[in-house]
């Protein structure tokens, strides 16, 4: 059955749609966010009518999973949480994950194809070895990137924890953590879905899917999607596909077991960036591609769960996972590209050849038991995690050339190496993990929350070409959390929390030689806020703030900047505001603000000619965007017909740590209009970056040469449930 679905979404992908109309109307307003309503880990999805109206309020006392292994409400946790649940992610149209993460507060994009386009910025601290992404709870040890899951389609909800969070998940968390959380099997009569798509950069989008019960015990949920595009630069070309399926037996009134399956394959458009000219960008090359004709990213991920839920009794609750992730990641390009004011021409180097293979195999799992600790109600969680990694990385050393272009009508010509591409190492880890959480309610408004985990990494490295052992080396690290929640009013509460955290100096399974012998970076976080509903449901507010601190940094060696050693410090401070409120008949607003200083305390590298330590205390980290904003607005002005509307704002960030190329800001507006045709048929037309700014998502490979973001686009989109 997976094949043919497969064979059918390429085909129907193949068949180049009419561009759609431009989408119509909305308004848009002001500041702040709405996180809105999770559901809790294992419990069965519903198939959620479509909704045409704005009536459902967001609401801080859903459970969420990622913020907790107690099943806490995001009111009941020291914490920053926001939820953007499925209903959300449908009225904004985005098809994409990393898109819908970043309409969260305090979140940017800082994705280019060597990290699969899923690096995230998060309270000063970037990249994924300081922002965690998790697929149902789930990460992957040790690589760089995170190409799965991609696409919106099969995905229940994501949530999004800002902050250390080392006590749930380990080390690589000292900004936040991501959750994308699947749509799961569902009890009751088959229900199906169809969304198809067409937009204007020939693109196409299908989408199926199909849950309910097979008897009384067994259900079901599969779901199939695939897209492509031309996109916004020239030979830009991209293709996706994904599968996710899953059975869940009640094998019990008190046990349940689930088995998922999702399957991934990606050909993301091979665009590596545009150089900056004479120190600029120039507006005649924002559409000009300087890859090779033949320039190749490709990924293939596979996740398989089994999960197990045990619920012994009604304070008991036990779950386990036993999971095995693999991913294949194809690069054949030329990726450097800078502008010769001698020649006019774009010089291009280091043409790149890369082959990943990463295979991961682990079990975990944790009790929790609601009991009482002397006369106070008391919950505590225990776990553990264990894994085995391994990681094979071939290169051609990146060398190679394909010859300088024009950089307003350039010649691809083909990829080049004279390095045949070979086998070059092999990492492989061993990690284990003990954690415990617990939280004693003093009073019944009063509580308090602690954690503390223990991670322990065992790591080696083969050299395939010397056929030798060159690193065997062990790290462990102790994370934890104190924290403390106080119910002023029933529907408002104050809490403060202190964490503290650890990145590895690089991906575990691509730690180097030279770079096992650095510890480990250490964060520390202080946070306070007050979370609030108000209106008898109908709005909601957050408000937080926050100071982090890193410490053990990497620099170049002023003497010698082909070796690194570890000093300085980098900290943020910050304040988020989110808001969400149904303040009239037929209108919401979700809206989200932060503003965040961060610097580099300490940190010195090599610069110039000769080379010389060079301080960068004072200077803002590069793809930190210091300010940052989303606004969706919805009016349901007459019965089946609605109008929407989102503005995001993204500060200015720097390309470099001298800060002295500056990305600039900007604003995009979406705009969206939907009909209800009937009660399980919705048309929807939309437009995208309405406005057409030009503006950019980062620098990659060098600081001068930046990727530009998607340009105006329109959409029109049918869904039907049946």
């Amino acid at each position: 059955m997976t094949a043919s679905s497969f064979m059918l979404c390429e085909q129907m992908l193949r068949t180049r749609p009419r561009a759609a109309g431009p989408a119509a109307a909305g308004l848009i307003a002001a500041l702040a966010l709405g996180p809105v309503q999770g559901l809790a880990q294992n419990q069965p999805d519903t198939l959620a009518p479509i909704v045409v109206s704005s009536e459902q309020t967001p609401n801080l006392d859903r459970p969420a999973q990622t913020g907790s292994n107690l099943d806490l409400t995001p009111r009941e946790t020291p914490a920053s949480i926001d939820i953007i649940d499925r209903r959300q992610i449908e009225a904004r149209g985005q098809a994409s994950v990393t898109e819908a993460i970043t309409r969260a507060g305090g979140i940017s994009a800082m994705g280019h194809p060597g990290n699969g386009g899923s690096s995230l910025s998060s309270r000063g601290f970037t990249d994924s070895t300081s922002v965690m992404r998790l697929y149902d709870g789930l990460r992957q040890y040790g690589g760089v990137g995170v190409t799965f899951p991609f696409d919106t389609w099969p995905v229940e909800r994501i949530e999004v924890l800002r902050g250390p969070a080392s006590v749930i998940y380990g080390d690589g968390a000292i900004g936040g953590v991501v959750n994308i959380v699947p749509r799961k099997p569902r009890h009751g009569p088959i229900e199906n879905e169809i969304q198809a798509t067409a937009g204007t950069d020939d693109t196409a989008r299908l989408g199926l899917d199909s849950s309910g019960s097979l008897s009384d015990t067994v259900s079901y949920r599969v779901d199939l999607s695939g897209n492509r595009s031309d996109n916004w630069v020239d030979r830009g070309e991209s293709r996706d596909a994904t599968f996710s399926g899953a059975l869940q037996w009640e094998a019990a009134p008190d046990l349940s077991l689930r088995l998922s399956h999702a399957y991934g394959y990606q050909k993301p458009m091979a665009y590596f960036g545009t150089p900056l000219v004479d120190g600029r960008q120039l507006d005649a090359l924002r559409k000009k591609n300087y890859n090779v004709e033949d320039g190749v990213i490709r990924h293939r991920d596979q996740w398989t769960e089994l999960d197990a839920l045990w619920t012994p009794g009604e304070s008991a609750t036990i779950r386990a996972k036993l999971y095995h992730v693999r991913s294949k990641r194809d690069w054949r390009n030329a990726e450097r590209y800078i502008h010769d004011p001698a020649s006019g021409l774009i010089d291009r180097s280091d043409n790149t050849e890369i082959h990943h293979d990463q295979k991961q195999t682990g079990f975990t799992a944790n009790a929790s038991l609601e009991g009482r600790l002397g006369s106070l109600p008391n919950t505590v969680s225990v776990g553990f995690d264990v894994n085995r990694s391994s990681f094979q990385h071939s290169n051609n050393t990146y060398t190679g050339s394909s010859g300088p272009v024009d950089p307003y009508d350039p010649v691809p010509g083909y990829f080049h190496s004279d390095v045949p591409t070979l086998p070059r190492y092999r990492n492989e880890a061993v990690q284990y993990a003990l954690f415990m959480e617990d939280r004693l309610k003093l009073t019944p408004k009063w509580s308090i929350l602690g954690g503390v985990r223990y991670d322990h990494a065992a790591v080696r490295r083969d050299d395939l070409i010397a056929d030798a052992r060159t690193l065997d080396r062990s790290y462990s690290n102790v994370g934890y959390r104190l924290g403390t929640v106080y119910e002023l009013r029933p529907d408002f509460t104050i809490y403060a929390q202190y964490a503290q955290a650890a990145d590895p100096v690089s991906g575990l399974l691509m730690l180097s030689p030279a770079n096992s012998e650095f510890e480990m970076a250490e964060g520390r976080q202080i946070e306070v806020g007050l979370k609030q509903g108000f209106w008898q449901g109908k709005g909601e507010w957050t408000l937080a703030a926050y100071h982090i601190k890193k410490t053990n940094l990497l620099t170049r060696d002023a003497d010698d900047p082909s070796q690194r050693v570890q000093v300085g410090a980098q900290s943020s401070r910050g304040i988020e505001a989110s808001l969400a409120l149904e303040f009239a008949r037929g209108w919401t607003l979700e809206a989200n603000g932060t503003i965040l200083r961060a610097r580099y305390d300490d940190f010195d590298e090599s610069a110039g000619s000769p080379p010389a330590a060079v301080s960068r205390r004072g200077n803002v980290p590069p793809n930190v965007a210091q300010k940052l904003a989303n606004v969706w607005l919805s009016w349901n002005f007459r019965p089946g017909w609605t109008a929407m509307g989102g503005v995001q704002y993204v500060g200015k960030r720097y390309a470099d740590n001298a800060n002295t190329l500056e990305l600039p800001s900007y604003t995009s507006t979406d705009l969206a209009l939907r009909w209800q045709v009937d009660k399980r048929t919705t048309i929807t037309a939309r437009g995208y970056n309405v406005f057409d700014k030009a503006y950019y998502t980062t620098a990659y490979y060098t600081p001068t040469q930046w990727l530009y973001g998607p340009g105006r686009r329109f959409e029109l989109t049918l869904n039907h449930r049946f």
